[in-house]
């Protein structure tokens, strides 16, 4: 019914679906015998996507086309940002580009899964009805190895203990056209840069650090499950119209300075909500002493800042990536392409530019409970006395999707070299996780594993393991104060161990190894001595390493699935008795009624990031089951009413309880129930169970200072209201104990406030007005109760069948 071949769209059928004006986000679905039409250009034709999907193809030429069309409807200098987001413009002729204001809407070129988000993603494509995803989608199996004893003991256990998620996603991806990528392969983002990042490339991924392929010149941004289905269903994907603040990089790194001080540098500069609604555009003469993976680093952690995502220009290192990794004919494509597409304009203007000079950069050390909290090295030590941070360094880690690169192990293995001359050791636990099966089988062959194993390192599997919180940690007890050094991404309390006490600082793979190596958080590799085993007191030299193996990369085991090439005879059949996977149910359409003296089911207080919305670590197992994963909601939420994390106060027993058990409580009396929150709301992961999990227990609306991009949007799509306060300081007005009525929802428009009125116990009442970012078609899913209901829907129309059977005609 639906086949491949190149990117054109049928005319025809855009005309149709044009007229349709049923639901305004699939206004322009195109379903047509031919979704990728052959490109008539020889040079496209020729370059394959990746070497994995040699019949699909770059179409530069078609970008370049899109672009010059927006480039003389703007009339001015475009960055580097403007150009792959608009050269993938659905509708170049009509649709607005206004940084900040206008709504885009986009082709991607393709989509990345992890296993974790890719259940409920997966179980979303399956409802909307479809044969098979219309756009290059893969699946990556991550997220779901729990770091233990090493490596292959751990990769063995999490396919058995595994084993119904990970049948479920390889039978769905032969089924649905997805490339599958088998547990032990390595994490996602590692995988996506050595085969399927591009300069000039749009990704998006069900996960937040999505942008790590930057690195290699392409715009690769973080969203939830629902807008991957959108876009694997061939709707256009909609986003924000994103401002771009430019980083110019000036100097040049050199001795203990890493690409990692780069983005910590700048989280200190910009926040974990700076970069909120913008993409970072990295520029200047600086940008040609970091390699190609480094970039990637520097990208991959912008999702700590809030940044949609982070990119630099095509340019000799990405080129060299390129050729390592078997991809030199996409190099000498990009190469043609370089000023049109894949570099700014000459006077391209930014919403804001920082100056970083990499000459003058000091190695950071960022925490901890927060990746913004910025220390050069040199200030550490006196910080750590003066907070009473724990000084002995338990555990140090390095690895991860942000620092996993074979330049990454060199240099840490140069340190290690140097420890194992003097006869010395790690004083800390000090772990390694390779980031792809690539990496791993190169460390190894090149004996750059063993170094590391030397001075005590424990090799964990290609995954994410402790950074996301599957950590089976047991040298301490949970409460129990403590110091881990890392180079992840992310922080949070609780975030790698789930204990609350560990106190996670983020830096570079060179300086954890260092650090190690004393056990001290005050030690400095650049000023401080360490003792040799016979005594002596030497200084570490900076660290060293070679960008790519000399002798190439070796490849390891083979981990990939390709799909048949007819897999509509296969059947995904989920158990009704598994407790790890759940068929979804559609949630209620919205009944046309205001929502009146609800419930606040918590008033919580400071951060809420998505790992206290919806916990990691042991939960991921639930992730494809709804109901299941809905006991994990706001458990690490802390109650402004009591101090206290899962604890609050039934409105209707007044009795108290877990959070998810009274929540299920108002949902069995159908009472809605709402949520208050402060700034930066659901920052951190892309999950989207974060949206789901309320929606699913009776929640309809989110009220906020504000709310982090990816997450919002979330809550949109699953009908939630995601509202924020006009005056910031109506949080303080709103009591536990309130109850709140949300007026006029009928009259519910763009641009148009709501009116809030909180009802206090002791009667009085007052009014506050809420803003919102819905459009036309976002207010939408909120009355069909999902985006997803609104797809089904529209499928189900009588417009719908008519659009299919004229497409398919």
């Amino acid at each position: 019914m639906f086949s491949r071949g190149g990117y054109s769209l049928i005319s025809s059928v855009e005309k149709f679906a044009n007229a349709t004006q049923t639901i305004l986000p699939l206004r322009r679905l195109c379903l047509t015998h031919t979704v990728y039409a052959s490109s008539s250009d020889k040079k496209s034709q020729s370059v394959p996507l990746s070497r994995l999907e040699p019949s699909k193809y770059i179409n530069y030429e078609k970008q370049a086309s899109i672009l010059e069309v927006v480039r003389k409807r703007l009339n001015q200098p475009l960055t580097l940002s403007e150009k792959i987001l608009y050269s993938h413009a659905d509708d170049p002729h009509n649709q607005k580009f206004e940084r900040g204001k206008s709504y885009l809407n986009l082709r991607p070129d393709r989509v990345a899964m992890q296993d974790a988000t890719a259940q409920m993603a997966v179980l979303q494509f399956i409802s909307s009805g479809l044969p098979s995803v219309l756009c290059p989608t893969t699946i990556h199996c991550d997220h779901l190895i729990e770091a233990q004893v090493g490596g292959e003991q751990d990769l063995k256990r999490a396919k058995d203990l595994n084993k119904e998620v990970y049948n479920f996603l390889a039978i769905a991806s032969a089924k649905y056209d997805i490339g599958f990528w088998k547990p032990g392969s390595g994490i996602i983002h590692q995988i996506i840069l050595e085969n399927y990042a591009y300069p000039g490339l749009l990704l998006i991924g069900t996960d937040s650090h999505t942008p790590n392929g930057g690195g290699l010149g392409g715009l690769c941004i973080g969203v939830g499950g629902a807008d991957a289905v959108d876009v694997m269903a061939n709707m256009p994907w909609e986003v924000k119209c994103p401002k771009v603040i430019g980083v110019r990089l000036t100097g040049q790194l050199s001795g203990w300075t890493a690409p990692k001080d780069v983005i910590l540098k700048l989280a200190g500069i910009l926040t974990v909500k700076g970069g909120t609604g913008a993409i970072i555009e990295y520029f200047g003469p600086g940008v040609e002493s970091i390699s190609c993976t480094g970039m990637g680093t520097i990208c991959n952690m912008g999702a700590e800042i809030g940044a949609t995502t982070s990119v630099f220009p095509y340019n000799k290192r990405m080129a060299e990536y390129l050729k390592a990794t078997k991809r030199e004919e996409i190099a000498n494509f990009a190469n043609e392409y370089k000023d049109v597409l894949l570099t700014a304009d000459e006077g391209a203007k930014y919403d804001r530019v920082i100056d970083i000079n990499l000459s003058e950069l000091e190695p950071h050390v960022n925490g901890p409970f927060t990746p913004d909290l910025a220390h050069p090295i040199g200030k550490l030590g006196k910080e750590a006395e003066k907070n009473k941070w724990p000084l002995d360094i338990r555990v140090g880690l390095i690895g991860s999707c942000t620092n996993s690169s074979y330049e990454d192990m060199t240099r840490s293995a140069s340190i290690a070299q140097q420890a194992i001359d003097k006869g010395i050791k790690a004083k800390s636990t000090f772990t390694v996780t390779p980031g792809s099966e690539q990496v791993r089988a190169t460390i190894e062959r090149d004996g750059i594993a063993e170094k590391l194993r030397a001075i005590g390192g424990i090799v964990l599997a290609n995954a994410c393991g402790p950074c996301i919180g599957q950590w089976d940690r047991k040298d301490i007890k949970k409460g129990e104060k403590n110091t881990i050094i890392s180079s992840y991404n992310r922080n949070f309390t609780g975030r790698n161990d789930a204990n609350p006490q560990t106190h996670a600082f983020v830096t570079s793979p060179d300086l954890v190894t260092a650090m190690v190596l004393s056990g001290d958080l005050r030690f400095n590799p650049l000023t401080d001595s360490l003792t040799a085993a016979d005594g002596s007191e030497f200084q570490l030299k900076p660290p060293s390493g070679d960008n790519l193996p000399a002798r190439g990369f070796d490849p390891g085991v083979d981990t990939y699935q390709e799909p048949p090439q007819d897999g509509s005879s296969l059947k995904v059949d989920v158990d009704p008795k598994s407790t790890r996977l759940q068929l979804l149910e559609p949630f209620q359409p919205w009944d046309g009624k205001d929502f009146i003296d609800i419930p606040i089911l918590i008033k919580i207080k400071g951060k809420c990031t998505t790992d206290h919305i919806s916990a990691a670590g042991p939960w991921l197992k639930y992730r494809g089951h709804l109901d299941n994963i809905s006991n994990n909601m706001f458990i690490a939420a802390v109650n402004e009413e009591n101090n206290e994390a899962n604890n609050v106060k039934n409105r209707l027993t007044n009795e108290w309880g877990k959070v998810p058990d009274t929540a299920r409580y108002y949902k069995s009396k159908n009472t809605p129930w709402i949520v208050i929150g402060d700034e930066n709301y659901g920052e951190g992961s892309s999950r989207e169970h974060a949206a789901l999990e309320p929606r699913h227990l009776g929640g309809r609306a989110i009220i906020v200072k504000s709310f982090a991009r990816i997450h919002e949007t979330n809550l949109k799509k699953q009908g939630l209201l995601a509202l924020t306060f006009d005056n910031p300081a109506d949080y303080d007005k709103i009591k536990p104990d309130d109850r709140i009525s949300l007026i006029g929802l009928n009259k519910l428009a763009p641009n148009e406030q709501v009116e809030c009125r909180i009802k206090h116990s002791n009667g009085k009442t007052e009014t506050i007005k809420l803003n919102h970012t819905f459009n036309e078609s976002q207010i939408e899913w909120f009355k069909a109760g999902s985006a997803l209901n609104a797809m089904r829907a529209f499928f189900a129309s009588k417009k719908g069948q008519k659009m299919i059977d004229k497409a398919t005609a």
